[in-house]
């Protein structure tokens, strides 16, 4: 076995100071191989040097004829890879079951709700994962994907609903219930990153209950995870973060329980797309797939596959 260096999709990008979603848009394009550890993606040393090599604007050679044919010929022949972008375990399942049922081969981005949405629109996605909440509207995700894909052609279809709400320590020892108790001076919380739906809506609520994000110790400290913010508040570090039911469960904190999210997936509508919406929507509304779904815990099925939205 060679002993050459690998490398994460994390430290490519910074490496090629580029988002991690740029690299993955390479992976899916072919442009750059990768072996995969578990769920990790892995790039060669060597892979990621003949990338660099063969995109320098120095390079005066040129396929042949012939080359360039066996190219695309070798390239027919290959499965299409896709890009799924989202956290929660669902999706995983989602990702085997697409390859289990259809030649599409998945890779996956972990990445939040509003720069997946971006990463949407400019085509560096094909299934992003929503829980974004409009405090003005009372909806989730609908309105924001209405302002950013407004040249697109997209269907918002429903994955699952679940709890959000409050990780607090074990036996809830500083009694908070509600979002205005974050006003209270004794409470030291853990945040996510911008653009996450987690993010969203704490500033949401925020917005609506008239606090200020100043007056919360430990807004600006950040995890980029659930598992990261449940476990921050089971060691101490914090009183309270925001996150959903199931990862409460997992890490072995209490739950304040305070809206029900919808959890949504968004795919563009476009002739390249046809294929995927369909195998999508025959998972989704397979009645196979809720029942795992739903013995997982914690998740309600019962509109899954629904379309919340479609434009023409």
């Amino acid at each position: 076995m060679s002993n050459e260096r690998s490398y994460t999709i994390e430290e490519v990008s910074q490496l090629l100071k580029v988002s991690k979603l740029t690299v993955y848009d390479l992976v899916k394009k072919e442009e750059l191989p990768v072996f995969r550890v578990g769920r990790q993606m892995r790039v060669d040393a060597k892979d990621l040097d003949d990338y660099i090599k063969k995109h320098k604007t120095n390079q005066l050679t040129r396929p042949s004829p012939t080359t360039g044919l066996q190219q695309n010929e070798t390239e027919a022949s290959h499965s299409q890879s896709i890009v799924i972008s989202g956290q929660d375990m669902v999706l995983d399942i989602l990702a085997t079951q697409i390859e289990n049922h259809s030649s599409y081969k998945t890779l996956r981005s972990f990445t939040g709700s509003l720069n997946s949405l971006f990463s949407l629109y400019n085509g560096q996605c094909d299934i992003v994962s929503l829980h974004m909440f409009d405090g003005d509207s009372g909806q989730y995700n609908l309105p924001y994907v209405k302002k950013v894909l407004v040249s697109d052609s997209y269907l918002l279809m429903n994955l699952v609903l679940r709890k959000a709400g409050m990780y607090v320590q074990k036996g809830n020892p500083l009694h908070i219930t509600s979002w205005k108790d974050l006003k209270r001076k004794s409470i030291k919380m853990i945040n996510r990153e911008k653009g996450s739906g987690a993010r969203i809506l704490l500033d949401e609520q925020l917005r609506i209950h008239h606090i200020s994000p100043k007056d919360i110790e430990g807004y600006e400290r950040v995890e980029m995870n659930h598992l990261s913010v449940a476990s921050s508040v089971a060691s101490g570090q914090a009183d309270v973060g925001v996150g959903i039911e199931k990862v409460a469960k997992i890490v072995g904190v209490d739950f304040i329980p305070l809206i029900t999210e919808r959890y949504d997936l968004v795919m563009l509508k476009n002739p390249q797309n046809d294929s995927l919406i369909k195998v999508v929507t025959s998972i989704l509304t397979s009645a196979s797939f809720k029942q795992k779904i739903h013995s997982l815990g914690d998740y309600d099925v019962s509109e899954m596959g629904s379309i919340i939205y479609e434009t023409y």
